[in-house]
């Protein structure tokens, strides 16, 4: 073994010249001297103590060579390198490496800190922007792109770091930190990077697939209003008929949102003006018995498709003019989901958690093919229960035993539960089975331009409780028809959307409640309409009535499987 002679000054460390060497300056002889060849180098014991002069032992020496410094020293140098990669990246090969390379580095470094920064601003007071860079076709792939760059040049970064910690001269437990932290740390970042960039391609796709071009959305008297459909299409059908039918109204300043039932059995709808319908059904949709909101999007598709001359679907257009017509106010958009995607969705979501009321069957209803019963395959017991997307699935739509008042008061649940129990953590860890299930929408109008406005309103939105309410028990009295008088609807949705502004929770009260109704409505003596203090749930919970024909607001008529509440 050879053997290194030392050192016989504070400043140099003589060693043997090569046979035949040019002559060199006394720089260089200093240099030569100082930092030795590493097949030298190589021969020395890694864990033997070295005496080092206060020169040759800085700091600064130390990080450039290791070789004169002692186990404990090196072991730090290891650790500080490590942890300049991971912080500061480029500083490790600054201050040890290859400056160029470490420039380059720390440049890009300062340029992702400041875009961080920008980004952090956005996400606090104007995150309409940063979603419509994530979400649209032409930037999502150069953010892609740009992170897939950054994990591949982190990781290098930290493989050079690894080789400028020379693991040969670290002890064998030293050496074995170093190569699993330099592991982890390519794990965390590079990997994070990854699989970021994975998640915004997911995003772009599932958003690509769903939404459609065109300009935003406008608010229309200050609020978006969205027509969500429950398609149901199953064997048992004849063709897609939309029975859930619910109208989202979110207060464009606040976020404040109510969501409005739309009873499927209501008759003589009327479309809104200037909607193609009104050619077509001038008195509202008055064809007969058969002539129910839910069958105007089948109708439409077989037998007036060209009254709305070239758009994606004249049905869902239709069903839009039908409830901004029922409601009074202008529904701007809608979106379409079918029943394996709701199932798929809370299966992502985990599962809800309801309080059900009464036992509600899985099965059971006609089979609107052969006029058979379906037969009934199981219950879903009182109390409270987790469901997985099947059995959340038909809680929502089982019909056997109930009526469609029961049936939308479910819903209802439902809809709060998903809203309730949505948290980050679902949608961090869960985020690729919620963008699958979000491929089931059938079909929306609303743009991706749209996008950044609805989330940056959905977050607001947490501040205040969701509102519920529908058209028909237990808003109003038992004796509710299916032709109700739609001005006097207006004039109670048109109340609940002013106290529903944002500015304060709406308090209980009684809407047109002084005046009767008009008898010849079908409404009865008297119509009452409330506004629930607190959630959509809260108003299943019975209490005394106040008078005959009227309830205070709570579901008397509802039969035990119409009535639930969120934990």
């Amino acid at each position: 073994m050879t053997t290194r002679p030392r050192p016989s000054s504070g400043r140099h460390f003589p060693l043997p010249r090569p046979t035949g060497a040019p002559p060199v300056t006394a720089s260089q002889d200093f240099r030569y001297n100082r930092f030795p060849d590493d097949d030298v180098v190589g021969e020395l014991d890694a864990d033997a103590p070295v005496r080092t002069t206060s020169r040759v032992g800085s700091w600064a020496n130390a990080l450039v060579n290791p070789r004169y410094v002692s186990a404990g020293g090196r072991n730090k140098r290891a650790g500080l390198l490590l942890a300049g990669t991971l912080l500061v990246p480029g500083s490790a090969q600054i201050a040890a490496g290859n400056r160029k390379v470490g420039r380059i580095a720390l440049t890009v470094t300062v340029v992702c800190w400041a875009l961080l920064v920008v980004l952090l601003l956005s996400a606090l007071f104007w995150r309409t922007p940063l979603i419509f860079l994530v979400t649209n076709g032409l930037t999502a792939p150069v953010i892609s792109l740009v992170l897939v760059a950054l994990a591949i040049g982190w990781g290098l970064l930290f493989l050079d770091t690894l080789r400028l910690i020379r693991p040969g001269l670290l002890s064998t437990k030293a050496r074995t930190v170093a190569i699993v932290a330099t592991v982890v740390a390519v794990v965390v970042t590079s990997g994070g990077l990854g699989y970021t960039a994975h998640l915004v391609n997911v995003t772009r796709a599932t958003v690509g697939q769903i939404f459609g071009g065109g300009l935003p959305f406008r608010p229309v008297d200050g609020r978006y209003n969205i027509l969500l459909m429950g398609a149901d299409a199953g064997e048992d059908r004849l063709g897609l008929r939309p029975d859930s039918m619910t109208v989202v109204s979110i207060d464009a300043s606040s976020g404040q949102t109510v969501t409005i039932s739309l009873p499927r059995n209501l008759q003589n709808v009327p479309f809104a003006d200037g909607s193609p319908m009104q050619s077509v059904y001038p008195n509202g949709y008055d064809c007969g018995d058969e002539c129910l909101l839910n069958a105007i999007y089948t109708d439409v598709t077989q037998n007036h498709e060209d009254v709305y001359g070239n758009v994606d679907d004249a049905g869902a257009e239709a069903m839009m003019d039908a409830a901004s017509g029922v409601l009074g106010i202008e529904v701007q958009g809608y979106a379409m989901i079918d029943m394996a995607g709701f199932e798929q969705l809370i299966d992502a979501m985990g599962g809800i958690t309801i309080d059900v009321g009464g036992e509600v069957p899985i099965g059971g209803g006609t089979n609107e093919i052969t006029g058979l019963p379906n037969p009934i395959d199981g219950y879903i017991e009182p109390g409270v229960q987790h469901l997985d997307g099947f059995h959340a699935l038909w809680y929502a739509r089982s019909r056997e035993g109930a009526s469609d008042y029961d049936r939308q008061a479910r819903q209802r649940c439902v809809q709060t539960a998903m809203l309730k129990q949505l948290s980050p953590i679902n949608v961090v860890s869960k985020f690729e089975e919620m963008a699958q299930a979000g491929t089931q929408v059938v079909e929306t109008d609303i743009p991706q331009s749209s996008i950044g406005s609805f989330v940056d309103l959905a977050l607001e939105a947490k501040n205040y409780d969701l509102i519920g309410y529908a058209a028909g028990p237990p808003y109003y009295d038992a004796m509710f028809p299916t032709y109700p008088d739609y001005d006097q609807l207006h004039s109670d949705v048109q109340q609940l959307l002013d106290s529903a502004d944002g500015s304060g929770q709406p308090q209980a009260q009684a809407l047109a409640t002084d005046a009767p109704v008009s008898t010849g409505s079908g409404l009865g003596a008297r119509g009452l309409v409330m506004v629930p203090t607190e959630t959509v749930t809260d108003p299943t919970q019975p209490e005394a009535t106040t008078e005959a024909g009227a309830t205070d607001g709570q579901p008397t008529e509802l039969s035990p499987n119409g009535t639930c509440s969120v934990p």
